[in-house]
């Protein structure tokens, strides 16, 4: 019988072992085309009895596309940031005080992505995976946050039962999008197809 350190130790290596062969840890991000910025975001796993993600829920503000969104936490690149990866450990810092860079596991990263809409600014987003304690915690510590989650990613698989919410269109018209419930909350969108890839990875 595994201890729970020994436990959590294995499943973050089988994740760290699936995420290499989907994408190689030292490929850090190029512009993809048509891109005008780069950001990354936090893929944050906490162990438990199975492993929990976690969430926040955007604040409102109108100067944000994602406004009042659940999401993962995650911006824009700094000019100042080393590479996409400290960006997203930075932007997770900011918005939730848990220190990436402090005693967290980097196990890889998913596959860039792009927003869908013509709406949203044009840029690649990269997510980066990383593993913690089963003591970690995390917070609101920014005015843009609203609320953090831990969700159960065994949980999450079993939501994926064929969920969707309406989204109003710029013509007026409502289009359905496929999403998780989490807190009664719609997980729509670029943070949907994360997470879809992250379960397709960690089976």
């Amino acid at each position: 019988m595994f201890s729970h350190t020994q436990e959590t130790d294995s499943r973050f290596k089988a994740l760290a072992k699936a995420l290499s062969h989907c994408l190689s840890k030292e490929n850090i991000s190029p512009v993809m085309p048509g891109a005008q910025f780069q950001a990354a975001v936090s893929v944050v796993l906490r162990s438990a009895e199975g492993l929990d993600l976690l969430l926040i829920k955007r604040a409102h503000c109108d100067r944000d596309p994602w406004s009042g969104h659940m999401a993962l936490p995650g911006g824009r690149r700094d000019p100042k940031d080393i590479d996409l990866k400290h960006t997203a450990i930075r932007e997770t810092m900011e918005e939730t005080a848990l220190d990436l860079g402090q005693g967290a596991q980097h196990l890889g990263q998913l596959k860039e992505l792009e927003p869908n809409s013509v709406r949203l600014p044009k840029l690649t987003i990269t997510p980066f995976v990383f593993g913690v304690g089963g003591h970690a915690q995390a917070s609101v510590a920014s005015p843009e946050i609203d609320q953090v989650f831990w969700v159960s990613l065994d949980e999450l698989r079993e939501r994926d039962s064929g969920s969707y919410v309406e989204i109003p269109m710029p013509n007026g018209h409502k289009q359905e999008f496929p999403c998780y419930l989490v807190e009664e909350e719609p997980v729509w969108g670029l943070t949907y197809r994360i997470i879809s890839q992250l379960l397709e990875v960690h089976t």
